[in-house]
């Protein structure tokens, strides 16, 4: 539940140096018909990601350059639903109609049965959405109007209440982007900022990110990640962003470790990574990222044990995990450790040759959580 990743349909997607893989997803490709679902495309990714022995991060959105939207055709086919057509980055893109009341109720049906569905599914890592250009919060090139192309600031704090009520264990993240007050309702109503979401940042390490997209993690707290993942995406703004954005000192001077620690950073898309470092360097890369285990301490009696345990990550788990003897689990979870946090935990369990292991239900088959220690 960690480290770089690689989009799913990657050729380097089949190795163990990466745990988490992506992929975007579109509503009409679940919904054709109002209130009938087919998941199937999501099992495709999800069965597909644990065979390789991963997890997905999954990314619905509703526009993209050069693409039709992804609303229902059902909804498309109202005669009172009207599209916006326009130009994104030169390219005949389509937008959708968010002031019609349909798109608005789907919207949040949607989201209802998806967590019915897969809120507790060991294959779905994390969550990310949104709306807009990649459903990244914005529309920063193309019609923008709130109400029509954009959902208006009720529409969006409607539906950010509501994901924060039905989507109680996998965590969901929205972009940076959405710290912008003329578009987004954060600004006006700072209630919403006590929301259960982490944020993603898909242009990290870019050269304007310390004056512009760090302000935007400090308008969203950054103890955020206390909470809730941060995540995101290797700058593409240029050529050099991807090539530099595992070298020793970045591509602007700050190296992905020295960032991944200042942003607490959980996982990071690097899925052209490969073309430009070796898979030991990814798996590196990765390991700088969200929590690692060390145990400090671990003694025994023939009935019980007791483990002292620190996260020296940039990040906390954000799912149960226990400490475990002889496949006994300590009451306590290692959910929310914090970097540099220790505590230790008592299992009733021992023996002259007690088995360690941390035990944990979000993971798929094939996976474990590994640990350091360094016991004398």
């Amino acid at each position: 539940m960690t480290g770089i990743v690689f989009w799913e349909d990657s050729e380097h997607v089949a190795t163990d140096t990466i745990q988490l893989e992506y992929a975007y997803m579109k509503y009409n490709q679940i919904v054709a018909r109002r209130g009938e679902y087919d998941w199937t495309p999501v099992e495709h990714v999800l069965e597909a990601a644990a065979r390789r022995k991963h997890q997905a991060i999954l990314r619905f959105y509703d526009t993209y350059p050069n693409q039709p939207t992804t609303i229902p055709d059902y909804i498309k086919r109202l005669p009172d639903y009207q599209e916006t057509n326009g130009l994104s980055e030169g390219k005949p893109t389509g937008f959708p109609d968010w002031s019609h009341p349909e798109l608005q109720r789907f919207l949040l049906e949607f989201y209802t049965r998806f967590a019915e569905k897969y809120d507790r599914d060991p294959r779905l890592a994390f969550l990310e959405t949104g709306f807009g250009l990649w459903a990244e919060y914005h529309i920063y090139d193309g019609p923008m109007k709130l109400g029509k192309t954009f959902p208006d600031k009720a529409l969006q704090a409607r539906f950010l209440e509501y994901m924060a009520r039905i989507w109680r264990t996998t965590p969901w993240l929205i972009s940076v982007d959405a710290a912008e007050a003329e578009r987004t309702p954060f600004a006006s109503q700072r209630d919403l900022l006590a929301l259960p979401f982490g944020n993603f940042d898909d242009s990290f390490l870019a050269e304007e990110h310390p004056r512009v997209n760090a302000r935007n993690w400090d308008f969203f707290g950054r103890d955020r990640y206390q909470r809730a993942p941060a995540g995101g995406e290797f700058s593409y703004y240029t050529k050099h962003d991807q090539q530099e954005a595992l070298s020793a000192e970045g591509p602007h001077g700050a190296s992905f470790e020295h960032d991944s620690r200042a942003f607490h950073i959980t996982f990071m898309i690097g899925n052209d990574q490969p073309r430009y470092q070796t898979m030991e360097r990814i798996r590196q890369a990765g390991q700088a990222t969200g929590y690692r285990f060390k145990i400090l301490a671990f003694t025994a009696s023939p009935t019980a044990s007791r483990v002292t345990l620190t996260n020296t990550g940039v990040a906390p788990l954000y799912y149960d995990a226990f400490v475990t003897v002889n496949g006994v689990r300590a009451s306590a979870s290692l959910k929310g450790l914090q970097p540099g946090e220790r505590r230790t935990f008592d299992v009733a369990s021992g023996g002259a040759a007690p088995r360690l292991s941390i035990e944990c239900d979000r993971l798929v088959p094939g996976q474990q959580i590994e640990f350091e220690a360094d016991l004398k």
